[in-house]
């Protein structure tokens, strides 16, 4: 189990459910995905998803914490050949100031960080100002970005999850939430996908390429499984629809939690 500053982040035993839905259905819209950002993403598993994409050339994964990343490359035996590929470049920076020094557009940009926690380094990468200003102008034409969204349970979802896939539409054309359960967060988990190109999301479309694409099987994901996540509860659907607020650095949501790490 990997716990940062008193907050759950991943466990062996599942985390590939959160990690095959981070990135198989944005790569998989991608009609042909070369190059990969991701911010943050240091245990490695991302990039390790990434990877398993046979047209993948290039990956960028730039975290902010060197320590994270070394405790990880020592400890996660299945992330080992990942941290070892030659095709991901491994970048210890703020992903924002990184990105935006960076003069490529990717096909991809993932963000795969800590939850917004008050005082925590996180909370700028779901602004609107960010978006806007830095990340979406470094995706090509047909580029998708993709985030972690936090805990979309019927009683956790307005924390921040329908305020990050608000603002997000205050930026793209197209964007798409989808949820599920991870065992280890005790919670519904939410991602939100974004592109200025509608996705497609035909079942059998999706398990064709899952075939073509992709090395090995995948443990969880599958095209009707990930259609399936899209259509969201209707309590949930209903807050998506009348949310109005949008993540400002002046109007942060944050998560509940300490924020700093814990100790009796």
């Amino acid at each position: 189990v990997l716990v940062i500053d008193g907050k759950m982040q991943s466990a062996e035993v599942d985390e590939f459910i959160y990690h095959e839905c981070l990135i198989h259905p944005t790569l998989l819209c991608h009609p042909n995905p070369q190059n990969v950002f991701i911010m943050g993403g240091g245990e490695g598993s991302a990039a390790r998803e990434v990877l398993r994409h046979k047209s993948m050339e290039k990956i960028i994964m730039c975290d902010i914490e060197q320590e994270v990343v070394d405790f990880c490359n020592k400890h996660l035996t299945a992330n080992h050949e990942a941290f070892r590929n030659k095709k991901l470049n491994l970048v210890i920076n703020d992903a924002k100031a990184k990105l935006e020094q960076r003069q490529e557009k990717f096909d991809i940009i993932v963000g795969d960080f800590a939850d917004p926690v008050e005082g925590g380094p996180c909370y700028q990468l779901y602004t609107k100002s960010f978006y806007e200003n830095i990340l979406k102008p470094k995706i090509d034409d047909t580029g998708i970005f993709v985030t972690q969204a936090g805990p979309t349970g019927v009683f956790t979802h307005k924390e921040d999850f329908s305020s990050i896939y608000n603002t997000i539409k205050q930026v793209f054309k197209y964007v798409l939430a989808y949820t599920n359960y991870v065992p280890s967060f005790a919670d519904t988990w939410g991602w939100v996908m974004a592109s200025d190109q509608p996705f497609c999301l035909d079942a059998g479309k999706m398990d064709k390429k899952i075939v073509e694409r992709i090395e090995g099987k995948l443990l969880y994901l599958s095209g009707s499984s990930f259609f399936s996540s899209t259509i969201l509860n209707k309590t949930i659907t209903k807050t998506l629809k009348n949310e109005s607020h949008v993540y400002t650095e002046d109007d942060a949501r944050f998560i509940h939690g300490h924020g700093v790490t814990f100790r009796n």
